[in-house]
């Protein structure tokens, strides 16, 4: 088991400890969160009283054999093939979770984008600029961080794609 850091044994997340190294603006939201909730990103909505489309789902896809982090509203679904294609790939498919669990060092609701054990290539779906701040996972179920898409883009190196539906 890896050894946490004086931060992470406070409370923090990889995602929170990799947000305030980069001097990035960010607030913390946390909430109770119920294992019984059919949906960890409807759930993480409601509980913060934000819209859906504010609220950002972080998901693992394997594209052509390479797993990527798509960013996508709660409010709607991911677009595989639109993944693939902003990408440069041919094929999607949603990663296995253990997988996803193993490389970006989360649990399965509580994936961050940010602070990946294995940074992956990722797509923030193209809505999230309409948002002066959006909420994605901090890493742990029932916490959940906002801040600003480009600050996202910029710390995961990602890059913005029309791959969410409604």
């Amino acid at each position: 088991m890896a050894k946490k850091t004086k931060k992470q044994q406070q409370g923090g997340t990889p995602a929170t400890v990799a947000l305030t190294a980069a001097g990035t603006a960010f607030t913390v939201h946390a909430y109770e969160h119920d294992p019984a909730a059919p949906s960890y990103g409807e759930e993480a909505a409601e509980a913060l009283g934000v819209s859906p489309d504010r609220v950002f789902k972080t998901l693992v896809a394997d594209v052509d054999g390479e797993l990527t982090v798509a960013v996508v509203p709660v409010a709607g679904s991911l677009d595989l093939k639109a993944l693939a294609s902003a990408v440069g790939g041919k094929r999607a498919a949603m990663a296995d979770p253990a997988a996803a669990e193993r490389t970006t060092g989360y649990v399965r609701g509580g994936i961050s984008p940010l602070g990946q054990r294995k940074r992956l290539r990722t797509v923030v779906d193209a809505s999230a600029g309409s948002h002066p701040t959006i909420c994605v996972s901090a890493g742990r179920r029932g916490l959940e961080v906002e801040l600003a898409a480009a600050d996202l883009a910029r710390l995961t190196g990602a890059v913005f794609a029309p791959i969410g539906r409604a």
